[in-house]
């Protein structure tokens, strides 16, 4: 049978960033498909008791040239923006959009923002510089305006929020291999050992 991963991700999350980068090729590598999951980091933060790193200055501090570490082993680009964290609630009203209405362009799209945000250290949470990236991403603005607008697509967000919650997450990235939580893209090797040994295989 087939074999799958979840991942549950924000775009604002550096370290669903780092996962981006790496998860299509080990579910490519374990002949699984990868399945993602937007939902609102944000929300689960609230449902769960659960805050952002930094918001413990030292740790935030600690946890960013952990991930440029990361970046580096990875060979993929760090460039965080200056005022992050950022507001992704339009952005990600968006994934959810487009994986709805027009899933072919979701990897495109996840490629724009991830990169945009940082890789380029964009401040994807002005209305104009989303514009500006979706545009040169071959996205219509009027389009995406629409999708986050649309009740649909909030509603889509919030329950894929809620069903995080009510399987055990309480950050991003949250990966699931036979409904097995996997957390963090420092346990990205737990995701391959898991999809080896998958019991769909």
């Amino acid at each position: 049978m087939q074999k799958f991963v979840e991942c549950f991700f924000d775009v604002g999350s550096p370290a669903a960033y780092l996962a981006w980068t790496q998860l299509p090729r080990i579910a490519a590598e374990a002949g699984a498909k990868l399945i993602w999951r937007p939902m609102l980091l944000g929300g689960v933060f609230k449902a769960t008791g659960n805050l952002s790193p930094v918001t413990v200055a030292a740790k935030g501090r600690w946890l960013m040239h952990d991930l440029a570490r990361w970046a580096e082993r990875y060979g993929v680009a760090f460039q965080p923006p200056a005022n992050f964290p950022i507001n992704t609630l339009a952005l990600m009203r968006g994934a959810v959009g487009i994986q709805i209405r027009q899933p072919h362009d979701l990897a495109r799209y996840l490629a724009a923002v991830f990169e945009g945000i940082f890789a380029r250290g964009l401040a994807l949470d002005d209305p104009a510089v989303v514009a500006q990236v979706l545009g040169d991403a071959g996205f219509d603005t009027a389009t995406f305006l629409a999708l986050t607008g649309d009740p649909q697509v909030k509603q889509a967000l919030v329950a894929n929020t809620e069903e995080a919650v009510a399987r055990g997450v309480f950050g991003a990235p949250s990966m699931f291999v036979d409904d097995v939580l996997h957390f963090g893209q420092d346990r990205l090797d737990f995701v391959a050992a898991a999809l080896r040994d998958s019991s769909h295989a």
